[in-house]
């Protein structure tokens, strides 16, 4: 199951999906962000295949584009994925995110295991975390330029060098 929510609701509605007794999602199980920018702009098949053999759709589906995208304008979305271990229940929780000061709020304060997962979404995206405890790089080098997983970031971008001069 999916729920949308605003940004500036994303931490109370995660602690009611906590601390309610009908849900209790007293797990994070993971946290990545979407990056819906280049969306709609050229049409992507429903299904392909990373070897190059041509890969069709089962005749028992019936669109061949099955998501007709995401229902908010914003570039992206923080989704989070959690579960209840006393209820054996998912919940994917999906923050939409304005690309002009892309933050929302931190999780640390609920889950401290979000700390890793925000760190990685700031790394990779480039949205920040409000409260966030230590928001730094943890997959790129502190001295490298950009975020790679945006759709504008430029696959050949020369990276500064580590080190001495080489």
């Amino acid at each position: 199951m999916s729920l949308w929510t605003i940004d500036v609701a994303a931490l109370e509605v995660a602690r009611f999906l906590k601390q309610d007794p009908a849900l209790q999602m007293n797990y994070l199980m993971d946290m990545t962000a979407v990056d819906y920018s280049t969306f709609g702009k050229r049409p992507a098949p429903a299904f392909f295949s990373s070897s190059g053999v041509a890969v069709s759709p089962s005749p028992q589906i019936p669109d061949e584009d099955p998501w007709p995208g995401p229902p908010d304008p914003s570039r992206f979305a923080v989704v989070y994925h959690f579960y209840s271990m006393a209820h054996k229940h998912r919940l994917r929780l999906v923050v939409p995110v304005e690309e002009a000061g892309a933050e929302v709020d931190s999780l640390t304060s609920l889950w401290p295991g979000a700390n890793w997962l925000e760190r990685e979404v700031w790394d990779m995206f480039g949205i920040g975390f409000r409260g966030h405890p230590d928001l730094k790089r943890i997959l790129m080098y502190e001295g490298f330029e950009g975020h790679p997983l945006r759709k504008d970031y430029p696959v050949k971008k020369r990276q500064p060098l580590i080190g001495p001069i080489n």
